[in-house]
């Protein structure tokens, strides 16, 4: 485990050293989300009616910005073929690097969340909610676009085909997100929507290290 975490101490490391990669994806997250109101007009009641999905929408595309370079640079410098020798298992080497992804993509976006939600005229009553719920989504995006990446190692072009590969799996979570915040904001049941966004988080987590890691595997042969 302290193997583990310091390949997560490292990720970290290097992603405040560069810098840009999760800076571009909060950057590009405010100014979708700020491009939206000056498309459909300043009128609160369509800004209010809209703004959950235009956040969701916004987040998501973000968190993808940065996925291409989950494992890229480690394995143009040979990094990658080291923490596949060592004797971490590799789920635990993909498992921390989603985890430091999430934490410089991620956590940001939901730190931005509630402000651009108040430039959209969103209901004050939607505003924890879309906070948790993003807490459960934006991991569950993070370990499914790790899979992704995995795949799309070493190809050409790999950011497009990346996109292709994760954005019909990212769709059940952008609808059960904005749904929970809708169901906060017109008074009914939040429960089972963030239910399901707990379930999809387990079953990613369980499943998409494994499968990012023999994804990976098969790269390095």
């Amino acid at each position: 485990m302290s193997r583990v975490l310091d390949i997560l101490r490292r990720d970290l490391r290097l992603a405040m050293r560069q810098g840009v990669d999760s800076l571009m994806a909060v950057v590009f997250f405010i100014l979708a989300v700020v491009l939206f109101p000056l498309g459909v007009g300043p009128e609160a009641n369509i800004l209010a009616r809209i703004a959950a999905g235009v956040i969701w929408v916004a987040a998501l595309l973000a968190s993808m910005l940065s996925l291409e370079r989950l494992f890229q640079t480690d394995y143009e410098d040979g990094s990658l073929e080291l923490l596949a020798l060592s004797p971490v298992a590799l789920e635990l080497v993909v498992l921390a690097k989603v985890v430091a992804h999430w934490l410089t993509t991620g956590v940001p976006l939901m730190v931005a969340a509630p402000v651009l939600a108040i430039l959209l005229d969103m209901d004050i009553a939607g505003f924890a909610v879309l906070i948790v719920a993003l807490g459960l989504g934006t991991p569950t995006m993070s370990l499914i676009g790790g899979v992704g990446a995995a795949l799309i190692l070493g190809a050409r072009r790999g950011g497009v085909l990346l996109s292709l590969l994760v954005l019909p799996l990212y769709i059940p979570i952008l609808i059960f997100g904005v749904a929970a915040v809708d169901a906060a904001i017109y008074d009914f049941p939040v429960r089972p929507h963030l239910m399901i966004l707990s379930g999809l988080l387990i079953g990613a987590v369980a499943l998409c290290p494994w499968a990012a890691a023999a994804s990976l595997r098969q790269s390095l042969d």
